[in-house]
């Protein structure tokens, strides 16, 4: 475990290189917690013949404990770290530098949560598949000490669209009502745009309109501003081993309705914000928009669709339930990991750090939805 000492271009395209490259562990999304109290510390393990085998944008956070001399820290790789987990030994080592690591600065914990593949399709149902590989490396977790974490930051589950088949075959995957719902947005006179740095202040507004509807905590405006200036830019070609991100934004009669916030990086699309308006829901704009928005990340080259979030329950009780139905509507299949695991040099710390966050989150989401609707004046 050697600490990375290339350029921000060369560390994404060596991630890009890997199993399980994600957008999170880009060297934007780091620069973008840098600016929120995360210090980014990129390391990676070389193989035999010195070229990278894994790699992780280790994050670290000080937290100062009263009653102790030293600052108390957490540690977090968002999506990471990335590497062939199917090999056990280069698992073990890097989950033990991981533990090595940990120990060395005093931290209360370590976060990993890999895109490490439990298995795909709804629980219990006939296209449901389980995956060994993900139980076997699940045990190998516990073994080694490391807990299933209370605090998953990240979806465990998610949805995803293959879009290799040809736009006829993705458009006759999907469900008949979601297919009908986009020629029908269509028919209303819905259209879709890409956005610029100047739709920026009318993303947040219509995601902080959104919020407060559909009753979940965001951020201030200035995050998202920071995240989407941090990956805006020239849009890449097919061939781009870069991060990038656009909206997409769904109009008509001139007027804004919905949009997405797209992101792109080694062969793969993720929506990481979506947001809508109360106002012409009976045009269907957001069935339109999903629909572009699948078009405009196979014609850039990505191969899969990443809807991200999926239910923890596959039921109607989890609060997920009516957006995971949407999301299948539009041929997806459910793809489902192991989820954020911590592992812990100091079980007494841990406990007072998880039994505390709960409490901390509550009165942030007092506080964060009193200031989303200052913001936007309601």
């Amino acid at each position: 475990m050697i600490s990375f000492t290339g350029t921000p271009r060369s560390w994404n395209e060596l991630i890009a290189s890997l199993p399980h490259a994600h957008l999170l562990q880009t060297w934007e999304w780091s620069q973008v917690k840098a600016k929120y109290g995360w210090q980014a510390m990129p390391f990676i393990w070389p193989g035999a013949d010195g070229r990278p085998v894994a790699a992780a944008m280790l994050l670290k956070r000080t937290i100062p404990v009263g009653g102790f001399a030293k600052k108390m820290c957490v540690l977090y790789i968002p999506k990471g770290p990335l590497m062939n987990w199917e090999d056990a030994a280069l698992r073990l080592r890097v989950l033990d530098d991981l533990r090595a690591y940990a120990k060395q600065q005093g931290a209360i914990f370590i976060k990993i949560d890999p895109d490490v593949t439990l298995g795909t399709g709804v629980p219990r149902t006939e296209l449901a598949v389980e995956f060994t590989s993900g139980q076997t490396i699940q045990s190998d977790l516990e073994r080694r000490g490391w807990k299933f974490s209370q605090d998953q930051i990240q979806f465990r589950n998610t949805v995803l669209v293959d879009l290799t088949p040809t736009e006829d075959g993705m458009l006759g995957r999907m469900k008949q009502k979601s297919r009908y719902n986009v020629r029908l947005a269509q028919k209303k006179g819905v259209t879709v745009r890409a956005g610029t740095v100047d739709d920026l202040p009318l993303l947040y507004r219509m995601y902080a309109e959104t919020s407060l509807r559909d009753r979940f905590l965001i951020r201030e405006e200035g995050y998202y501003q920071t995240v989407w200036r941090c990956f805006m830019g020239v849009p890449p070609s097919s061939s781009s081993l870069q991060p990038f991100t656009e909206p997409l934004i769904a109009e008509a009669d001139g007027e804004p309705l919905a949009a997405v916030s797209m992101f792109y990086f080694a062969g793969q699309a993720i929506y990481l914000f979506g947001m809508s308006r109360q106002a012409a829901r009976e045009k269907m704009p957001n069935y339109l928009l999903q629909w572009e928005a699948m078009r405009r990340a196979k014609a850039l080259g990505c191969r899969v669709y990443n809807l991200w979030g999926a239910p923890d329950e596959f039921d109607e009780s989890d609060g997920l339930w009516g957006v995971f139905r949407f999301k299948e509507g539009l041929g997806g299949y459910v793809s489902r990991t192991i989820g954020a695991w911590d592992f812990t040099p100091n079980p007494m710390l841990y406990k007072m750090y998880t039994e505390l966050l709960p409490r901390v989150m509550d009165i942030m989401r007092v506080r964060g939805n009193a200031r989303t609707r200052q913001n936007i004046g309601v």
